[in-house]
């Protein structure tokens, strides 16, 4: 199922960080710009993969595994190279790293849930979640590019402001998603 169209679309996400990282390592106004469209077209591709696999009725196991896989991934980059070029820092950088340890936390949790059977399913806030936090990240790649045509204040606080509701959010569905996880873990019963 390697060869299927939606995980040739999730592979995509995975080979675009490197490039990803390249446009950010030291941009200019071109690679932050380039950087966005990137990070727009992942976007795209992430919504379109998971259409396509239920659409065709060709959902694989692979991509199961593979999508949020790439999902996390690309977050995480996106995040440190914010870092890494000061559109996040000082006390900013808090709600980034809560997100950062939510999504591992998050995984390891749903790969031991996995063996015992227990699904972990997304609810609606960690939905909205996931917008802010998309959302914040488009928007503090697209702040340096965008001073070239517009002021990048307004792009930059929107990135911060919505940065920071991903970060309570996140913490509120990582608490949420523990609990679920803690409940199955402490069960002392067997299987």
């Amino acid at each position: 199922m390697l060869s299927s169209l939606p995980n040739l679309l999730t592979l995509s996400r995975i080979l675009a960080v490197p490039l990803f990282v390249i446009l950010m390592w030291k941009p200019s106004w071109v690679g932050y710009t380039a950087a966005f469209v990137l990070y727009c077209v992942a976007g795209l591709t992430d919504y379109i993969d998971g259409y396509l696999a239920r659409a065709q009725g060709t959902v694989s196991k692979l991509g199961i595994f593979l999508d949020p896989i790439a999902d996390k991934i690309m977050v995480a980059a996106v995040i440190v190279m914010l870092i890494h070029n000061g559109q996040i820092q000082g006390w900013h950088t808090i709600p980034a790293l809560v997100i950062i340890l939510r999504e591992i936390t998050v995984s390891g949790l749903r790969e031991f849930l996995a063996t015992a059977r227990v699904s972990l399913p997304v609810s609606q806030l960690a939905k909205w979640k996931t917008t802010f936090q998309m959302v914040s990240l488009g928007a503090l790649i697209l702040a340096p590019a965008s001073a070239h045509w517009w002021p990048a204040l307004p792009s930059h606080i929107v990135g911060i402001v919505t940065l920071w509701l991903a970060g309570l959010l996140t913490l509120v569905t990582g608490w949420d998603y523990l609990r679920v996880g803690l409940k199955h873990m402490t069960d002392e019963s067997p299987g």
